[in-house]
């Protein structure tokens, strides 16, 4: 059975913590790329990736319990499988758009632009974000409650909006995740991990709805 990492050894410092977190960020986002893979070759009906994502919110709930053990990455790098399985037939999708490869290519570069201009900022400034904490959460909430009304909304430039808000959201949440990280704020390398690997699937996927939205007009 696995042994609980202790604090000496998985967390002996915050230069620790800051390489253990964008190692395992790194692996777990090769993973969900390669499992997308897997899941756009298998052509996965719309109701199994809804399992997976299912699935995947469980294990949200299984990370925050094991964090502090082994148990805590197998669970983490099982949240990356079923992410990548859920999210293929959805890039399948913007795949089969006009110019498809070249917007998904477009959001994943855009993206990684994104992620590591913020990043370097905080790590450079060494500049708190803490305090920005209470407006993100609030804006969450309205983009989730958001996004559960556009179920029922069939207007593009609705979508679109909220997409947009997500994206300046998430980009948002890369400045308040990386400086709890960088000032010591999250010293647990898998819940940082975690916090940062939803920050980049989500301004994906803001991305990609906005760019695809932009190709289709040209």
């Amino acid at each position: 059975m696995p042994q609980v990492l202790s604090t000496e050894v998985g967390f002996s410092s915050e230069s620790r913590v800051i390489r253990d977190t964008y190692a395992l960020l790194s692996a777990t986002l090769l993973v969900t790329a390669g499992f997308t893979w897997v899941s756009m070759g298998l052509d996965l009906s719309s109701l199994a990736a809804l399992g997976c994502l299912i699935g995947g919110f469980v294990m949200l709930f299984v990370i925050s319990r094991m964090r502090n053990s082994a148990w805590g990455l197998a669970a983490l790098f099982g949240f990356a499988t079923l992410e990548g399985l859920g999210i293929g037939p959805t890039i399948t999708m913007y795949m089969r758009t006009p110019a498809g490869s070249a917007t998904v290519a477009e959001a994943s570069l855009l993206t990684a632009g994104v992620f590591l201009s913020l990043s370097a900022y905080v790590h450079v400034t060494k500049k708190d974000f803490s305090a920005w904490g209470g407006m993100l959460f609030t804006g969450l909430i309205v983009v989730v409650l958001a996004s559960l009304i556009g179920i029922f909304v069939s207007s593009s430039a609705y979508h679109l909006t909220i997409a947009a808000i997500s994206a300046i959201l998430f980009s948002g949440f890369i400045l308040f995740d990386t400086s709890r990280i960088v000032r010591g704020g999250e010293t647990n390398y898998i819940m940082a991990s975690l916090s940062l690997y939803l920050d980049i699937i989500n301004l994906f996927f803001s991305l990609l709805q906005l760019l695809s939205a932009g190709n289709d007009r040209r």
